[in-house]
């Protein structure tokens, strides 16, 4: 293994470089940082569902057990989706953005038919986090934090 050199300041010969750990925000901008926040808390919360209609089946209160299975499973299938598109924006992948804003757009239109149906916070909530995530991911600073990486050719 090869050490890097370096004069040190005085010019008095060299020395081996050390590495310095760069603050979270000295790499990625600090929008990136509030969407890898805000994906991660929507994956927590379709966790959450998952479970809560898995013990609805479970304790019997389902009327349709094989649809909330269903649902369960969905719910669990579009959090893991979210946990690993937060960590490939964390990373810096282009490919993260697409399942990311695309989920995003769904969530949306659903919480503004549910506005438009029975107004209730729960869908305010939805709304406001879909349209931040969205509009964080679409910052010059969150695209440029994705797209200096390469994908490897498929």
């Amino acid at each position: 293994m090869q050490v890097r050199c370096s004069p040190t300041p005085d010019g008095d010969g060299p020395h081996p470089r050390v590495p310095r750990l760069l603050a979270v925000t000295d790499r990625r901008p600090p929008v990136l940082l509030v969407v890898c926040l805000l994906v991660t808390v929507e994956a927590a919360a379709f966790v959450g569902l998952g479970v809560a209609w898995t013990a609805d089946v479970v304790r019997g209160a389902a009327t349709m057990p094989g649809a909330s299975l269903f649902l369960a499973a969905f719910g669990v299938g579009v959090a893991l989706l979210l946990l690993l598109a937060a960590r490939g924006l964390w990373r810096g992948k282009r490919w993260a953005r697409s399942p990311v804003i695309m989920w995003q757009i769904l969530l949306v239109v659903l919480s503004i038919g549910w506005l438009t149906v029975e107004p209730t916070a729960w869908a305010g909530v939805v709304l406001v986090v879909a349209v931040l995530i969205g509009v964080g991911l679409l910052l010059p600073s969150a695209v440029a934090a994705t797209a200096r990486h390469q994908d490897p050719p498929a």
